[in-house]
């Protein structure tokens, strides 16, 4: 093995004092190139009709988003933790704070700003408290909460799955198989809802840690095994990368072929739909190999590098903030449309959507109540200047 191939494969780190698991920088990347494909999503669903077959043709493929956080929430939970010991009662004071109190503060203000735009109208103050009340136990106070109250559970449910992984050294296969067949039938179940079982039912489990744990474990499993798997991804990045075109051929096919048999296009393309387990899997592994191959050449203070830092950094508090800012620009939408027509129109909302929510947040991270609404600490005008 040459110098560089070395330098290729070796896991992209920087060493941490105090025994502190290494900092992977892919997983700047990896978090980046996710948030922006979760704005992509939103945007297109909100600049064309429900039944638009080229619209949901373009979402199908973009519903790895949801699949690809939770298994970068195991991944990067058990690499933090996996040489240590876990405390549970420490680690949920540690953790549960940084989504709890962001959820609870954006839950509150979309439940206020649907009752002032008129989007809920329980007409009562009663029936308004019941309303905030569902809201906080569903996360449907806005289409993106539910994240939040999922990664909850994760959180929840961590020190327990820490001591699965450790008790069941040896035959994670196995582990991973089992919850690759309870996936299944979770997706199948959400999918074609078995007699008897009522459709808010099925619409509510996409709030729950169900629809989400092979992801989570998936992820999990990857950290117990990083240096394993880091390098086999480094010696197929080309293989990968063929298995991702093909995979996304087969995905359209199947979309379209589903559409033309009959099925309504929003519910081919639904993220639930078992026939996409093969595309998140596969787009998960590809978008990691990319990101390894970008952190073996990144540059230490570039410009690139910088960036990435910096939008990271910002990653969460954008994911919090742009359904805000897409609800804000939702009158200008028509206009742009009656000038510009589609695809146009989603790309000049997207881009508008990202620069109006990366100005939101830069507001948001400099007032007092920063850590609630952006989920990450204030910046100080001497920070900011420094």
């Amino acid at each position: 093995m040459t110098t560089a191939q070395a330098t290729l494969e070796a896991p992209a780190r920087v060493a941490r004092p105090g025994g502190k698991a290494p900092y992977l920088h892919q997983i700047d990347l990896f978090r980046l190139i996710t948030f922006a494909c979760v704005i992509l999503i939103h945007v297109v669903g909100a600049t064309n009709f429900a039944q638009d077959v080229g619209a949901n043709a373009v979402e199908t493929p973009l519903h790895f988003t949801r699949e690809a956080f939770f298994a970068l929430t195991g991944f990067v939970l058990v690499f933090q933790n996996r040489g240590r010991e876990l405390r549970a009662g420490d680690f949920w004071r540690r953790r549960l704070p940084l989504v709890a109190t962001p959820y609870l503060a954006w839950t509150m203000f979309f439940w206020a700003f649907s009752l002032v735009t008129g989007g809920q109208q329980p007409g009562s103050l009663e029936a308004s408290m019941r309303l905030l009340l569902t809201d906080l136990v569903t996360g449907g106070a806005w289409y993106h909460l539910y994240f939040l109250l999922v990664t909850m559970q994760v959180y929840l449910l961590f020190p327990l799955l820490m001591k699965l992984l450790r008790a069941t050294a040896g035959k994670h296969k196995w582990l991973l198989l089992g919850s690759g067949l309870l996936q299944v039938g979770v997706v199948a179940f959400m999918t074609y809802q078995p007699l008897g079982v009522s459709y808010e039912t099925i619409t509510h489990l996409y709030a729950t840690i169900l629809p989400y744990q092979f992801y989570t474990l998936f992820g999990a499993l990857v950290a117990m095994h990083f240096e394993t798997v880091h390098a086999w991804v480094g010696r197929h990045r080309l293989l990968l990368g063929g298995a991702l075109l093909a995979v996304l051929a087969g995905t359209e096919w199947y979309y379209l072929r589903t559409v033309h048999s009959g099925t309504f296009p929003q519910v081919a393309s639904d993220p639930f739909q078992p026939y996409l387990i093969p595309w998140f899997l596969t787009v998960i592994a590809a978008i990691y190999a990319f990101t390894t191959w970008w952190s073996a050449r990144r540059t230490e203070g570039g410009r690139g590098a910088r960036l990435v830092s910096w939008a990271a950094n910002r990653s969460f508090s954008i994911f919090l903030v742009h359904p805000f800012a897409l609800a804000v620009l939702g009158p200008v939408i028509p206009h742009v449309a009656d000038h510009f027509g589609a695809p146009w129109l989603s790309v000049i909302i997207y881009f508008a959507t990202i620069a109006l929510t990366i100005a939101m947040v830069e507001v948001l991270r400099r007032l007092p109540g920063s850590r609630a609404l952006t989920g990450r600490p204030r910046l100080r005008l001497a920070k900011v200047a420094a």
